[in-house]
């Protein structure tokens, strides 16, 4: 496997874990919108989809793994754990890319 995540200077790296309640390809379809149609490299490492986002900011990698369904009742939900890592990337740059991917992966209800 190859390391997407070799490139560094002295800033540190942070690390962002999450859950989504969506499917491996609906979580595609969004990532050009949520990432600002930034230059991205997906690549698929057995059960793992790691994508390399470059932004004005700094990189991020995100990393995806496929998770148990939930169930509620007779309702079933795809579940997808999402690691964000945040390389040579300031604080603000970090929380703009988090605000704007948040907001584009919304869904509504509730």
């Amino acid at each position: 496997m190859s390391n997407i995540c070799s490139e560094r200077n002295d800033l540190p790296e942070e690390r962002i874990v999450r859950e989504m309640g969506c499917s491996r390809s609906e979580f595609m379809r969004w990532l050009p919108g949520a990432t600002r149609q930034a230059v991205l490299h997906s690549s698929r490492h057995g059960e793992q989809d790691l994508h390399r986002i470059v932004t004005p900011g700094g990189t991020v990698v995100i990393t995806t793994v496929i998770m148990a369904p939930r169930r509620i009742a007779l309702m079933t939900l795809p579940v997808l754990q999402v690691i964000f890592h945040f390389i040579d990337m300031e604080a603000p740059a970090q929380a703009d890319f988090m605000h704007y991917f948040d907001l584009y992966t919304r869904r509504g209800g509730g």
